[in-house]
């Protein structure tokens, strides 16, 4: 008879061989197998074996499985089935406090020749979480499948949320170990279950240790509930510690841990985070080292941050109120109350102009089944994080992150006000349920060309479930796409329309607008009527004749490049995002080629670059059915402006109502479009982002 100690020994093994003289012992874990090998221990002459097993006892045989409460005895014919696998379904109350018998027959005899016996004790050693993605921990019905992350309607897998808490944002601790969170934080945090039953006289035998790569551990934090009733949680798992020892107490362990990734996936990062409980037996002998016995593993992948496109429903309004635009800010309120969303107002602070509302920084959202976390993504062009008046004007539950390129600089182009996200679009029979991610870049290889960094390109990338598309926007004086596109939404959703429209610049569109005028009579109508002298030249414009600007072959030529330029971006969208002509509406809108502002003249690169040459019509704010366009101060006809006379008939018909915004010095000069003053928080998708398949 063999001992508990070497019952202990002998236990895992993946194949018990079984004898007639004395039984066999084994500890099963529940989820996993063991392989009986009938035939080597039978009589010889037998034919045939029976086996039955306890009521804990789930037994295989040729692919037959049955417990004991089926009660029919079946004769297996030995030549056929060599092997048999048991299972445990659930854990033994004592020690051996389950079995299996085998009977072995020989031909035509009724009674057994031969008997052997298996004693079996069940324990569970499991890490659960939310496998199947609906908010709650459960028993995953195959312990191999939470080693994979899988997408699409039918995957499975838990999900991280980043922590963008804006009071941590930037924050390290010398020492992560004493990082403690409290109570009214844990509800945001992912959970993992850990649960550990069996007899205490086996279990005390064994330790348990709970880990995660070196490399891995610096992407997320373990915490569980402190021993002393404060309502407090310690980290057990993160940046300094990637193995955690439990101690084995009774004949019952179950713990919560809560989990946080700290920070999104990137090209360094695929956002997979692995995390494992090892059953270790510790050796009596210490010459013998310590043996692993079992590994349960569940695999997370962190969310992704989710852009928004101006489609979807606002909700909030982040407005600058410190460059004194009164007009704006009355005009953006009204819009807010049209389109029932809130105002907030924002500390700006005055080195940064007022760009970096929307410029340098996006309203995004990550996601889990539990909660979805709307947050501010920021390039800052500040060095110093008490320089980011952001993260302290967020409405509560607003989320923070900071997103730095490798030498802390952000160029135009490196900013978030470079990335612009369509609505949910079909391609070729591929679905994009989350639209698709588009940046502005150099499009080729040139001495002078300007690109996005590469660590925010590669971040966009490394998202995943918005594949982005690169678009050619080197060509404008900011490089954002934003200055020649824009999406609004509409209600036809039916075969062949998309939900929406793309508005594109069109330097053609409005110089056939100023050719019709001039026919009808209207050459000597001004552009620019009615803004002051020293406005116009402080922005180096000059007040022009429709018949002036047509005959001024200079600026023809310019627009005929940057219609070029509009052109090829005009292709890539309607191949990349599956649209046809009818989704796309021409704006006419004139611009010009300058040298770069703020350029030491040394530095500035031999070519120009394209800025608007009046206010520029796509940089709205889109409310739903409510535009704030800026106002473009084009040529009065009969006392209205043709140029929003223009957008009107183009976007009415459509349900769209129409409001000019007027401060015609925040569009042209240094400081930036003045849409760029206001950043809109809008609705998430409703689509779950771990359904599709990227």
């Amino acid at each position: 008879k063999v001992s508990v100690e070497g019952q202990a020994m002998t236990s895992f093994q993946n194949v018990i061989r079984l004898s007639l003289d004395s039984p066999a012992h084994a500890v099963c874990v529940i989820g996993t197998e063991i392989c009986l090998d009938i035939s080597r221990c039978a009589p010889e002459k037998c034919q045939c074996f029976s086996i039955r097993g306890s009521e804990r006892v789930m037994i295989d045989v040729a692919n037959t499985v049955f417990s004991e409460k089926e009660s029919a005895t079946i004769w297996w014919p030995l030549s056929d089935t060599p092997y048999a696998t048991v299972k445990m379904i659930s854990p033994s109350p004592s020690m051996d406090g389950d079995k299996v018998s085998v009977k072995y027959y020989g031909l035509n005899e009724d009674a057994p020749v031969g008997k052997a016996v298996l004693y079996l004790t069940g324990i569970e050693v499991s890490l659960e979480t939310d496998i199947y993605r609906n908010g709650q921990v459960e028993v995953s019905r195959d312990k191999q499948a939470k080693k994979k992350w899988t997408w699409g309607p039918s995957g499975w897998g838990a999900i991280l949320l980043v922590n963008c808490n804006p009071a941590d944002a930037g924050q390290q601790l010398e020492d992560e170990t004493k990082r403690v969170i409290f109570s009214e934080e844990i509800k945001n945090l992912s959970q993992m279950t850990l649960n550990v039953q069996g007899p205490s006289c086996l279990l005390k035998k064994f330790r348990l240790v709970l880990h995660t790569s070196e490399e891995e551990s610096k992407k997320a934090r373990v915490y569980w509930p402190r021993k002393d009733n404060s309502s407090t949680f310690e980290l057990v798992l993160g940046p300094s510690q990637h193995a955690y020892t439990l101690a084995l107490l009774g004949d019952h362990l179950k713990e919560t841990f809560y989990l946080e990734a700290m920070e999104f996936p990137s090209a360094e990062f695929s956002g997979l985070i692995t995390y494992s409980l090892s059953l270790v037996e510790e050796s009596q002998d210490p010459l013998i080292p310590e043996t692993p016995l079992y590994k349960d593993t569940v695999v997370f992948r962190v969310a992704p941050c989710i852009f928004i496109p101006c489609t979807q429903v606002p909700l909030e309004v982040y407005l600058c109120r410190e460059l004194q635009l009164q007009g704006f800010v009355d005009t953006v309120m009204e819009l807010s109350k049209k389109s029932n969303s809130q105002v907030a107002s924002v500390y700006e602070d005055p080195s940064r102009l007022g760009r970096w509302l929307q410029d340098e920084m996006a309203f995004c959202y990550t996601q889990a089944p539990h909660k979805t976390t709307s947050l501010i993504l920021d390039t800052p062009r500040a060095p110093n994080l008490d320089e980011f008046p952001m993260k302290y004007s967020l409405s509560p539950g607003i989320g923070y992150m900071i997103h730095d390129t490798e030498d802390h600089k952000v160029a135009s182009m490196d900013s978030i006000g470079n990335v612009m996200v369509s609505p949910p679009v079909k391609v070729q029979g591929k679905e994009y349920p989350l639209g698709r991610v588009l940046i502005g870049s150099s499009f080729y290889p040139s001495m002078e060309g300007r690109a996005m960094s590469k660590t925010l390109r590669d971040f966009l990338y490394a998202q995943q479930v918005q594949a982005p598309v690169e678009l050619y926007s080197d060509w404008l004086m900011t490089g954002h796409v934003d200055e020649f596109m824009c999406f609004i939404p509409t209600d036809d959703k039916s075969e062949g329309k998309k939900g929406f429209q793309l508005l594109l610049a069109s330097p053609g569109a409005c110089y056939k607008l100023f050719q019709e005028k001039r026919k009808e009579g209207y050459g000597d109508a001004f552009l620019f009527d009615g803004v002051r002298a020293d406005q116009l030249l402080s922005n180096r414009r000059e007040a022009k004749t429709i018949d002036q600007l047509l005959a001024d072959e200079s600026l023809r030529k310019q627009n005929e490049y940057v219609e070029k330029c509009i052109h090829l971006n005009h292709d890539i969208l309607k191949t990349e995002l599956g649209l046809v002509e009818q989704d796309i509406i021409e704006i006419p809108q004139l611009f010009c080629l300058e040298k770069l502002t703020n350029v030491p003249s040394d530095q500035q690169p031999k070519r120009s670059f394209a800025r608007p040459y009046f206010p520029n019509l796509l940089r709205m704010i889109v409310m739903g059915k409510n535009l704030g366009i800026p106002k473009p101060f084009g040529p009065q006809i009969k006392g209205t402006c043709c140029l929003e006379e223009k957008i009107r008939c183009l976007l009415e018909p459509l349900g769209f109502k129409c409001t000019f915004v007027s401060d015609f010095d925040c569009y042209l000069a240094d400081v930036g479009d003045i849409c760029a003053c206001a950043t809109v928080r809008r609705v998430p998708f409703a689509f779950k982002w771990w359904k599709m398949v990227p």
